[in-house]
């Protein structure tokens, strides 16, 4: 019988989007904008509470703009969404009959952005790594045009809002990492049973969907003699064996919020070589956690993993990175690299 874990409430206060909107107009303020235009799923979630599978759909652009002044963001939005949008904290709330090939909310959209920014205004956008503009390059040109306001990145303002957590979003962060836990700790009893990475992955999937999680879309299983070659393919019907060492990275969420990482298993015995890998990689991540304390760095919390793996006779780091942020995506900024220098803060949150 899966134990029910208590989850936190869904959804936010609307003090909690007063909030972000009011540290995003301090940071536009920074970066001397008049405005800012969001376009993707997390990104107009986070300012506005709206969800949506809609967004499966490519068909349709959907945009929030929100003011260096005044209390609430503006929706601009194809007419399907009115609904689920009015019941969100906005209250202005513009729509079009999406899809209109010849003109799909640009008019619109140029309309508000002149409104809220002024003929000439500097309106921030995503522009900027590790974000994406979600319309087509062809509108972006035509809202260029049509709007008379200045499109510029506005990367900054997104990323320093979303860098720091606020205790609700903790708290939906902490619930679906103890899920998970709790799945993994159930994977010795799995494989009991005999399995291939693909029936594994999904007998995992199913079992912390049943603990509360409300998808899992990032899923690894993969096994390997002595040791896996990559942590980024599908599993196959490759079957677990003894000798095997495998791994399972999951990164399952609830109410928008997810949880990243992985667990390891010998299956029987395995190479003392692989026990000793094993554990520097523990002590490793044991020393970034110690780290990761507020004001030090990315690069600090990097520095204290490497240290720990090149005394262990690490032969390099071919991965990248050791670790990230984490919050509504599966992989935030910062990234744990060498001469990263943003300032950890109370409530950032790493993997």
């Amino acid at each position: 019988m899966i134990e029910a874990l208590t989850p936190p409430a869904r959804g936010f206060p609307i003090e909690e989007f007063a909030q972000r909107l009011a540290r995003a107009q301090s940071f536009m303020e920074l970066n001397q904008l008049d405005a800012l235009l969001v376009t993707s799923p997390q990104q107009v979630r986070y300012f506005t509470g709206f969800e949506s599978q809609l967004w499966e759909s490519p068909t349709r652009s959907w945009y929030v703009v929100l003011p260096a002044g005044g209390d609430r963001p503006v929706a601009v939005i194809p007419e399907v969404g009115a609904t689920g949008m009015a019941s969100t904290w906005l209250q202005d709330i513009r729509t079009w009959p999406a899809p209109v090939p010849a003109d799909d909310g640009i008019t619109l959209l140029s309309d508000a952005l002149r409104e809220i920014a002024g003929v000439g205004g500097r309106v921030g956008a995503e522009f900027g790594r590790e974000v994406h503009l979600r319309m087509p390059i062809n509108e972006l040109d035509m809202l260029r045009q049509k709007s008379d306001v200045i499109l510029v990145d506005g990367t900054d303002v997104i990323r320093r809002c979303r860098h720091v957590k606020s205790e609700y979003e903790i708290a939906k962060l902490r619930y679906v990492c103890q899920l998970a836990s709790a799945s993994f700790a159930e994977v010795p009893e799995m494989l009991q049973q005999e399995h291939t990475e693909i029936t594994l992955a999904r007998e995992f999937r199913n079992n912390i969907s049943a603990r509360g999680a409300d998808s899992t879309p990032y899923l690894v299983a993969i096994a390997g003699k002595g040791g896996y070659e990559n942590i980024v393919m599908s599993p196959t019907d490759r079957a677990i064996g003894l000798g095997d060492v495998l791994i399972i990275d999951t990164g399952a969420t609830y109410d928008g919020y997810f949880c990243d990482f992985d667990r390891n298993w010998a299956i029987g015995n395995v190479d003392a070589e692989v026990v000793r890998a094993y554990e520097s990689v523990w002590a490793a991540t044991e020393a970034g956690i110690a780290s990761a304390v507020p004001g030090a760095t990315s690069s600090d919390v990097w520095r204290a993993i490497a240290g720990v793996l090149e005394g262990a006779g690490s032969l390099g780091n071919s991965s990248g990175r050791f670790g990230h942020g984490l919050g509504m995506q599966l992989t935030e900024p910062p990234s744990n690299i060498e001469g990263d220098a943003t300032v950890l803060a109370e409530g950032t949150v790493l993997t």
